[in-house]
């Protein structure tokens, strides 16, 4: 397989800026399936502002929780609002409640703004000039424009046949680059493909490299994963691995824009990159992270709502004859067949944001799963320009 090292690269940077989320009009009636809506005209026409533009918008383009945070969540951050004009705040404990829900201490925590956060903080501490990070592309980015930002290099190997991460390739470049390798970036699932690196493949990564070379293993999606061959990978931390694992609020919890994210790690790794980290997160971040984390029921019908209309949305979509990827995230990425960035401007004049390009996988539309009533709307807008699309003669077999 072709292995692709980049010096200096200018890659593209992460996914499109976060979005919110669309009100429903219960006057609308919705799709079912691909069935179009009857007498449907979009309702986002000439705006007044930015804000009435943007909020007119089907958001599927940045893999958000269309519903936003529950209303327990809503309560603790409106509660925390008193807060607001002090630097030293009650926190609602939240590093310690994080650090119960999945079995640590608080010296293996670091918070950030987001996970974002956290993958900048990993490249800092553990990059720099003359130093190499391997990972897969197309993938999250982050990590990787940090690196090429501090003179460091990025080994991006390409994808297996199947959409997978090639992990036995991953290891011999690991083993051939040995002695220039700062870190191992595992997006698990992989974002944008939302195939997921088995529990297995994980662990003979793990076991097939330098135990002192660090493991970045970033898990913002591993809530929605159902396949009984995953694990998430905490275990490793507890063996004393020099494994750092990338969380965040963003997705399941739905406070995207709050920015609440953190790494799981030995504590050496933590003080490792304590240097490198703000150490800030607002108030109304860290008490909606606590109540979330408590508020199970609204975690369930979020998961609930995501697993139908993406399993719903990818059988709508194969009944126009385009296969999608099989995702276990909040997102689907379907082969169009045809360069998708006309298909996307042609959603957007629709009132529809869709996901950007994702090289070297430029006939592939990334589509997030959001409300019953967006999902609706995409479905309307497919047939139209997908069908229109192949009468100018602009699909391919």
């Amino acid at each position: 397989m072709r292995i692709q090292s980049v010096s200096r690269r200018g890659f593209v940077g992460g996914a499109a800026a976060a979005l919110g989320t669309l009100a429903i009009r219960p006057d609308i009636a919705l799709a079912r399936g691909v069935r179009r809506i009857p007498g449907w005209t979009p309702y986002w026409g000439p705006t007044q502002s930015q804000t009435d533009e943007y909020d007119a918008l089907a958001h599927l383009s940045s893999n958000e929780n269309p519903f936003g945070p529950s209303e327990k969540m809503l309560e603790a951050m409106t509660y925390a609002f008193k807060y607001s004009m002090r630097y030293g705040f009650p926190n609602n404990n939240v590093m310690q409640k994080i650090a119960d829900e999945h079995g640590f201490t608080r010296d293996n925590l670091l918070l950030g703004a987001g996970s974002g956060e956290i993958l900048e903080v990993a490249g800092l501490t553990y990059l720099g000039h003359g130093k190499k990070i391997v990972g897969v592309e197309p993938t999250y980015t982050t990590v990787y424009r940090t690196a090429t930002g501090i003179d460091a290099d990025v080994i991006a190997l390409p994808l297996a046949a199947d959409h997978s991460q090639d992990i036995e390739l991953m290891v011999d470049t690991v083993n051939r680059h040995y002695r220039d390798i700062g870190l191992v970036y595992l997006c698990n699932p992989n974002n944008p493909t939302g195939v997921p690196v088995m529990a297995d493949e994980v662990a003979y990564l793990l076991d097939n490299i330098p135990e002192d070379v660090p493991v970045l293993i970033d898990e913002a999606y591993h809530h929605f994963v159902d396949h009984p061959s995953y694990q998430e990978s905490l275990k490793y931390v507890h063996e004393g691995r020099r494994v750092l694992i990338a969380r965040t609020f963003s997705k399941l919890y739905g406070i995207a824009a709050m920015r609440i994210g953190f790494a799981i790690a030995s504590p050496d790794m933590i003080e490792e990159m304590r240097p490198y980290s703000t150490g800030s997160v607002n108030v109304l971040a860290q008490w909606g992270a606590v109540a979330g984390l408590e508020d199970v029921a609204a975690q369930q019908a979020y998961l609930s709502h995501n697993r139908r209309f993406r399993e719903q949305t990818v059988a709508d979509l194969e009944g126009f004859g385009y296969e999608s990827i099989p995702s276990e995230t909040n997102f689907i990425m379907v082969n169009l067949r045809t360069p998708v960035a006309p298909i996307r401007r042609a959603f957007r004049e629709r009132g529809i944001a869709v996901g950007r390009d994702f090289p070297p996988m430029l006939e592939h539309l990334r589509v997030s799963i959001g409300s019953e009533e967006e999902m609706g709307r995409f479905m309307n807008a497919f047939e139209d320009i997908m069908s229109s699309t192949a009468t100018t003669g602009g699909s391919r077999g």
